[in-house]
């Protein structure tokens, strides 16, 4: 075995790590296999004569593409990042796959990805890289041009941030998760307004992402009520109701006449629903739910 041989090896042994971290860094799938193609191109052509820990190496590598990535994809940026929701890790009942298992081995939840990616550039690389892979301020410095202090306090203003919007805490067992999804799709259908609004938090959050190409109907709904009439409403439309696991927790994809029209990710907490997240980009959801619609 050759040296490009064995470093191709030990870059796959890495992929799936890899891909994680790029994956909380730009909350996109495509993006993160794409950001990890090009930490490949970089590897392969600097080769990995005297690097002694391979995985941190690889892990700064990968984190530089996708710092570059965020801050050219901010300078473009023309739409709220409040209705922005980031691709989800989609998989059926039955269960995650192993690789999926990987890109979610820290256990973010899609409403924390949501906080995440309004983090400036430099704040999610210091949250992600230290709050979730544990690598030391020393490197993560480094990468941003600043001492190990100044990432320090990047991290702590991120983490600040974080706490701040009181992201909830979901709920673990799946089966509670889904008894109070399927009674909210039931309530809907029924029509069942007072129904509808038991099972929401009086607080309830919902986000519509209809991608940058309609931001006039990109939007977040706030307060139970407001989310009841929209669920009422919505459920008028003959719609099918697919149950799914996004990013490990219940959620289904809506269908209309056999197309997938939406994603919805729901957070519960305390047998309600306090946050849905929802993706109705037609070309997005088909890419995203075409796997999981296909399986047996």
């Amino acid at each position: 075995m050759n040296d490009s041989e064995w470093l191709a090896l030990r870059f796959d042994e890495h992929r799936s790590h890899l891909r994680a971290v790029a994956y909380r860094m730009l909350g996109s799938l495509a993006e993160a296999d794409d950001a990890v193609q090009d930490a490949w191109e970089r590897v392969s052509r600097a080769g990995a004569d005297g690097v002694d820990n391979l995985k941190g190496w690889l892990t700064t590598i990968v984190a530089r593409v996708c710092l570059n990535m965020l801050r050219a994809r901010n300078s473009h940026r023309e739409v709220s990042l409040e209705t922005l929701v980031p691709d989800p890790v989609m998989s059926p009942e039955s269960g995650l796959d192993p690789e999926q298992e990987a890109l979610l081995a820290d256990a973010v939840g899609l409403a924390l990805q949501v906080v995440i990616d309004t983090l400036s550039p430099a704040e999610r690389l210091a949250f992600v890289l230290h709050d979730l892979f544990d690598l030391p301020f020393e490197e993560i410095g480094a990468m941003v041009g600043r001492t190990p202090e100044a990432a320090r306090q990047l991290a702590s203003r991120a983490r600040r941030r974080v706490k701040g919007a009181e992201v909830p805490a979901q709920e673990r067992d799946l089966a509670r998760q889904r008894a109070v999804v399927d009674a909210f799709f039931a309530a809907g259908r029924a029509g069942d307004f007072d129904a509808l609004v038991a099972l929401l938090d009086p607080d309830v959050v919902i986000r519509a992402d209809f991608s940058p190409g309609h931001p006039d109907r990109s939007a977040v709904t706030r307060g139970a009520e407001a989310v009841a009439r929209q669920a009422r409403l919505g459920a008028k439309l003959g719609a099918q109701v697919y149950p799914v696991l996004v990013n490990g927790d219940a959620g289904v994809v809506i269908t209309v006449r056999g197309r997938p029209v939406s994603v919805l990710a729901f957070t519960v907490a305390e047998d309600r629903i306090v946050e849905i997240n929802s993706i109705a980009d037609p070309d997005r959801v088909a890419r995203l739910a075409a796997p999981v619609l296909a399986s047996p």
